[in-house]
């Protein structure tokens, strides 16, 4: 199953980018988390900052993973019909050409402008490494 998890970019340049992924009730991973309370799984989230981080961080065909996650807290959930809306910044580009990044992702629901924290924290990107 391929997680494409950026629908759209608002926002990119001088080290910061901003996403949307809007979840939908035709997520697969969705008919499992949970089946009466369907909400978007937390590494998902996680997941989607790392992405927007890859688009931000690319350099050419190089293709970059998730190396290590500090600090990640999570808070409201991301049910279908929300938006979340990931804020990505370079915090530090590292020697071994990983990237340590800082990101948040937020809630945006369809009939309120208030949006709540759904995960933020520290995590390195990096590019895959062939053995």
């Amino acid at each position: 199953m391929k997680f494409d998890l950026v629908d759209q970019i608002l926002e990119q340049g001088d080290g910061r980018i901003v996403t949307i992924k809007q979840v939908t009730q035709a997520e697969e991973y969705l008919e499992d988390h949970f089946p009466s309370f369907p909400i978007l799984p937390g590494v998902l989230m996680l997941e989607a900052m790392v992405q927007a981080g890859s688009k931000l961080c690319s350099k050419g065909d190089n293709r970059l993973v998730l190396g290590e996650v500090k600090a990640i807290k999570y808070g409201a959930m991301v049910k279908p019909g929300d938006r979340l809306k990931c804020e990505v910044n370079i915090v530090k580009e590292n020697p071994d050409g990983s990237f340590t990044c800082k990101g948040m992702g937020t809630v945006l629901k369809n009939d309120t402008v208030e949006t709540q924290t759904a995960v933020a924290g520290r995590f390195t990107i990096r590019p895959v490494r062939m053995s």
